[in-house]
């Protein structure tokens, strides 16, 4: 089960990962959304449309796996300077259910923040089934 915060985040963290998204052309390319921003803990949210499925409608393993990736890394990313950078080292998904529904939500912690590799988790549900598990390992890249 994720982590939970009982305080707000700081103002500054939340406009400083969306400032980060304005890079992200990959997650505005599929239609996804971050919903909820704080520190080791982000959730995203995709409407899903024909583009996103496969036979019978169900969600596209593909984009179940980006969902995972993006919540990790970002709730990675929150952990981490402004000048210092996040990419995937490791990712592995565990398909449990069908994604059949109308929306995928995505939530995504931070297990262990260490200062070159965080070790990260997520959970993607397709109108409140929950569809798959993943675990990431996500590399820090230091400013050159």
């Amino acid at each position: 089960m994720p982590p939970t915060q009982n305080s707000a985040p700081a103002p500054d963290l939340v406009a400083r990962i969306r400032q980060k998204l304005t890079r992200q052309q990959f997650m505005h390319h599929i239609g996804a959304d971050l919903t909820l921003i704080e520190p080791g803990r982000v959730e995203a949210e995709l409407p899903l449309e024909l583009i996103h499925q496969q036979q019978r409608g169900f969600a596209h393993g593909g984009v179940i796996a980006t969902m995972a990736d993006l919540v990790a890394g970002f709730a990675g990313v929150t952990l981490i300077p402004d000048n210092y950078g996040m990419v995937t080292a490791d990712l592995k998904v565990s398909y449990l259910n069908p994604g059949i529904g109308k929306k995928i939500v995505a939530k995504g912690w931070v297990l262990k923040a260490g200062r070159r590799l965080h070790f990260c988790e997520a959970e993607v549900w397709c109108d409140e089934v929950l569809i798959a598990k993943a675990t990431a390992t996500m590399a820090v890249i230091e400013p050159n």
